[in-house]
Parts: C-alpha cells; sequence; structure tokens
C-alpha cells in the first residue's frame, strides 16, 4: 500500500494514476510505498513523484536523467542554462552527484488531465531529444544506457 504524508498527496495520486495509465502504455508503479510512477520513452526515462506541499496541498514533480557522468565544464553549463531560457516548459538542473535532470513541476489540485500529459511528455521528449547531444560533446551516458 502506497504510504501518504498528507491527504491532499494521496488525493492528488488517485486521481492522477488513472490518467497516466490511460496516456501512457508503459506506465509503472516501483513496489514499495512511494507515491511514484515511472515512464519509459525513447533513450529517456521519466519518474512522475506526487509530493506534499504543506499541509494542504501537493506538487507533481516530474523528472528525468538526461545525462549521468558527463565532463560538467563551464560550457555545458552554459549550454543547459541557455537551453532553459530557450525552452518553454521545464528546466535543467544539475544534481550532487554531477547528473543532468531535466524537471517540470504542476500544483496537485489544479493539475487537468491535460496539463498532466503536456509535463510528462515535455519531460520525456527533452531528455530524449538532448541526451544524444550531450552525451556526444560531453561525455557521459543516457538514461538508458545506465547500469544499475
Amino acid at each position: 500500500m502506497t504510504k501518504f504524508e498528507t491527504t491532499a498527496q494521496r488525493d492528488c495520486y488517485e486521481r492522477i494514476r488513472p490518467w497516466l495509465a490511460e496516456l501512457f502504455a508503459d506506465v509503472e508503479t516501483p513496489a514499495g510505498d512511494v507515491p511514484v510512477f515511472v515512464l519509459p520513452s525513447g533513450s529517456a526515462t521519466a519518474v512522475v513523484e506526487v509530493l506534499p506541499w504543506g499541509s494542504s496541498e501537493s506538487v507533481i514533480a516530474t523528472w528525468s536523467y538526461v545525462v549521468t557522468g558527463a565532463q560538467i565544464t563551464a560550457d555545458l553549463m552554459h549550454f543547459l542554462l541557455h537551453k532553459n531560457d530557450e525552452l518553454p516548459f521545464g528546466v535543467f538542473s544539475v544534481d550532487d552527484q554531477g547528473d543532468i535532470r531535466f524537471h517540470a513541476t504542476l500544483i496537485g489540485s489544479t493539475c487537468d488531465r491535460r496539463e498532466l500529459q503536456l509535463s510528462v511528455s515535455t519531460v520525456l521528449q527533452t531528455a530524449d531529444t538532448y541526451d544524444d547531444q550531450i552525451v556526444e560533446i560531453w561525455g557521459g551516458q543516457r538514461a538508458i544506457d545506465r547500469v544499475f
């Protein structure tokens, strides 16, 4: 059974679960008690997390590893920041391990089916588009190439 910290988190999870199953053929719910969905597409995989935000709201955080193990250089950081300025939705980031991610966040209580579809699709398409470009110039591995 999935563990929720708030009622808003549970309500959001229950609302989007059927939407994701209808919209994305390969949606998975990992084992365990976390409110997470995993969606593979091309060379990318998106993670959709429903997280509490305060006591009465939730957020839907969708993110994808784009590249792991790239050489984090000033040129790469400039490239990512420039893309953040160009892209209409979502942002690139670099986590504490140096992994490049792309993510977007929605407010849970106001999110509708179309907004969720656009958000998840954008994360998947962006990661799938830019992973090859980044690996070619700065090295590293795409999400699909990682060995866990």
